[in-house]
């Protein structure tokens, strides 16, 4: 999984055109000999799934074309894929697109060819297999139908450079008790120097994105984007507000991050690699890259709120079978095989791009450090942490589409530059983001009512 997500919004605008495709007859994207398989991702990822498949073809004599985009064309392409009624047999699939993908037919309900196959679902994460499962009303419980299977988990743990902490002679922090808001403030302080002596700092203590890890500091402190039946938003309580006060401050009170000014200079995912930054966040997909790095990183838990509890989210992309797939057992075994065979699995954790689907795999991955101190991340057990305690769903992953999420990312500068106070901004965008949600909701519930019309 990579840090850019698919724009969910673009699966509203898909139900149309892909209703009029999954209609279709032969409109699978294949020919009647070799599965095609649409993905996105770097070289390493195309590398390890290029293994897996061929190990695939050998073993059974299924033939598989991959077709591989970057992170930022995939959505595009994929509409244009459904929209030509030429829909891969096999290709990855956001939460937040699920529900318009089963209600306008392109995607297959591979329930029971999964089950024929004799997988161990129980030997899967939980959240992973849920995330793709619907029962025409509710998205992500273990009650509705199976739409896809986890490509992986993605839980966002909190990272660190253990060298930088070192050096100014702070102690590692405690991999399982977390740092409160305060405490954590007090070591981003001291990692903020001027190193060089001229004057400007150039070593901060940390460098958040409020986009991406605003969540952590929300659901930490009581908050959340909305009420448990996702009808209500719930931004503009004290907690939430709070929460991202917070991250506001540590630029413009405290001084620990990058300022608007620097961080155009250099964004701090590059200057956390630089080794200018204490503290930035790290998912599996960054393995690959940051095990590389000049400096020892390792994991901890998300510094907590008033709750005193760790939270943060944990992501998933799905691996979905194409209803026009004119190979659809073909379609299917590949699906799973590519989520689930213990092989095809030690594939992509070698190339360092995820954790382990199979729960009995990640448990022996991330003992596997006890034996090896060479391997990165030390702390690999957070992940699984993540992945069994305390992750949640992104906020607008099993509702009908992003827009009302997305909403309140729009106008949020005014705070980042301590120009609006959060609680003030709050208070203006929850009606929009509400307006939007009632829309997303009523556009769920059309859709469920088309899709189970005879």
């Amino acid at each position: 999984m990579t840090k850019s997500r698919l724009i969910a919004g673009i699966a509203t605008a898909l139900v149309v055109a892909s209703s009029a495709a999954a209609c279709s007859s032969g409109g699978s994207g294949s020919d009647t000999d070799t599965l095609t398989f649409m993905f996105r991702g770097g070289d390493d990822e195309k590398k390890a799934y290029q293994e897996a498949i061929d190990r695939l073809t050998e073993d059974t004599g299924v033939e598989v074309k991959m077709i591989v985009t970057s992170a930022d064309q995939y959505a595009q392409k994929l509409q244009a894929a459904v929209a030509g009624n030429k829909v891969p047999d096999v290709f990855y699939i956001e939460q937040a697109s699920l529900q318009s993908y089963v209600s306008s037919g392109v995607l297959m309900d591979i329930t029971d060819q999964v089950a024929e196959q004799g997988v161990d679902l129980d030997n899967i994460w939980p959240y992973g297999v849920d995330s793709y499962r619907f029962d025409g009303t509710v998205q992500g419980t273990s009650e509705g139908r199976l739409y896809g299977l986890p490509k992986d988990i993605g839980p966002f743990a909190f990272g660190y450079n253990a060298d930088m902490l070192e050096k100014a002679g702070i102690d590692r922090p405690d991999p399982d008790q977390p740092l409160t808001w305060d405490e954590w403030l007090t070591i981003c302080q001291k990692l903020t120097q001027d190193t060089d002596g001229d004057g400007e700092t150039d070593q901060w203590g940390t460098g958040l994105n409020v986009q991406w890890n605003s969540q952590a500091f929300v659901w930490s402190n009581g908050g959340d984007w909305t009420n448990e039946d996702h009808t209500q938003v719930t931004v503009d309580t004290p907690e939430f507000a709070e929460a991202i006060q917070y991250i506001a401050d540590l630029t413009n009170e405290y001084g620990v991050t990058p300022n608007p000014e620097q961080a155009q200079t250099l964004d701090t995912y590059q200057r956390f690699m630089a080794g200018e930054i204490g503290f930035f966040p790290v998912g599996p997909w960054d393995m690959s890259v940051y095990n590389d790095l000049d400096f020892e990183y390792d994991l901890m838990p998300w510094p907590v709120g008033k709750t005193g509890e760790p939270a943060t989210w944990v992501g998933s992309l799905g691996i979905g079978v194409s209803n026009t797939s004119s190979q659809p057992e073909d379609a299917v075994k590949l699906a799973t095989y590519l989520s689930t065979d213990e092989t095809a699995q030690q594939t992509l954790i070698d190339a360092n791009v995820q954790i382990p689907n199979r729960i009995d795999t990640a448990q022996e991955w991330a003992a596997e450090v006890e034996e090896d101190d060479t391997l990165k991340p030390t702390n690999r057990q957070e992940f699984l942490d993540i992945a069994e305690d305390y992750g949640r769903e992104m906020p607008a992953s099993f509702t009908y589409g992003a827009e009302w999420y997305d909403e309140l990312w729009v106008g949020i500068q005014p705070v980042l530059d301590g120009k609006q106070t959060a609680a003030e901004y709050l208070a203006e965008v929850q009606p929009r983001m509400q307006e939007l949600l009632d829309q997303s909701n009523a556009q769920a519930e059309q859709a469920a009512a088309a899709g189970s019309a005879p």
